[in-house]
């Protein structure tokens, strides 16, 4: 599968990609956590999951060498990125002003 993500990051308001693969222990134990993260307190970011060992191309295009890397756009913009090392209360510090100034009324109606 290709993925375009420049499209992607412009047509979401909110994306957070996160780019790992099979043989990493860490990606495989983070990604479940940072999906419930999502889901429980935000959930209007579209995870983007890239297998880096299937994607290897894309991967080198956005010049990702180490494993995992999370990065979070807001409005087409990149407000965060992490490689390697960090933490779900870092994550969600970093979604919790920009997610609220964009969504604050969305998540109110539901």
């Amino acid at each position: 599968m290709v993925m375009n993500l420049p499209a992607l990051i412009q047509q979401e308001p909110a994306v957070m990609l996160l780019f790992g693969g099979a043989h990493c222990q860490v990606c495989q134990v983070i990604k479940p956590k940072i999906e419930a993260l999502l889901a429980a307190d935000f959930p209007q970011v579209k995870l983007v999951y890239v297998d880096c060992g299937e994607q290897t191309d894309l991967c080198a295009q956005q010049g990702i060498f180490s494993l995992p890397v999370v990065r979070i756009y807001f409005a087409g913009q990149l407000t965060g990125e992490w490689v390697r090392t960090f933490s779900l209360g870092q994550l969600a510090d970093a979604l919790a002003r920009p997610y609220g100034l964009m969504f604050a009324d969305a998540d109110a109606v539901e």
